[in-house]
């Protein structure tokens, strides 16, 4: 059964490009992009491993767990990343988890027989410090991904798990937000003493909290 948003991230021990781990464990209180390629050696892979090493200072700071998975073995993990650090001018600097009895991608449903039936799709889960899943995307293996949105996803994920709040449409970091749906104005009162804007009754706008 496919993984829904809520459902507990599945736990799991693998080999990867940097040891064996506990999924959980290793995750600790971190939050946790767990990510799909459908093959070593492939070109659109090899970009998006060079674009996520480069960011690893984003997610970082935003207390954020990046690990890869494919179906090939993790020696083979280990060639590919000298082409990726060659042709992409970043070293791989995440774990990369080594799949080929496909454990871990039957757990996710990675494999999509209707697609390929051999080669996982390009999975994304966002999994928060609850093991909770919060966010799943899957693309076709011809589409790379943009990393830019799925930090954009994690932003709007941890403001809104602190506040009461929901983001816009194109939002980003330290732009205005909306007050949730369930929260009375009484209770927005209290919430957010600075006051926000009535658009609409169920449209109330304020400026991000804690900028």
């Amino acid at each position: 059964m496919a993984l829904r948003l809520g459902d507990t991230a599945p736990d799991f021990t693998a080999d990867t490009t940097q040891g064996t781990l506990s999924f959980h464990e290793w995750l600790g209180d971190s939050w946790g992009v767990l990510f799909s390629h459908p093959k070593d050696f492939t070109p659109v892979c090899t970009t998006e491993l060079g674009r996520v090493a480069a960011l690893k200072p984003e997610f970082d700071k935003r207390n954020v767990k990046v690990i890869g998975l494919s179906v090939d073995p993790v020696p083979s993990h280990v060639e590919w990343e000298k082409d990726i650090e060659e042709t992409q001018g970043t070293a791989v600097n995440f774990p990369m988890i080594g799949d080929s009895d496909r454990k871990v991608s039957d757990l996710y449903d990675m494999v999509h027989p209707n697609a390929n039936d051999t080669m996982t799709v390009r999975s994304v889960f966002i999994i928060g410090p609850d093991k909770k899943i919060k966010l799943s995307l899957t693309y076709p293996a011809s589409t790379g991904r943009n990393f830019d949105e799925i930090l954009r996803v994690i932003d709007s994920l941890q403001l809104t798990a602190q506040y009461k709040v929901a983001t816009p449409v194109d939002w980003k970091n330290g732009d205005d937000v909306i007050i949730g749906g369930a929260v009375t104005n009484e209770e927005a009162q209290q919430l957010f003493p600075g006051g926000w804007t009535t658009v609409k009754p169920y449209l109330r706008v304020l400026a991000q909290p804690g900028k």
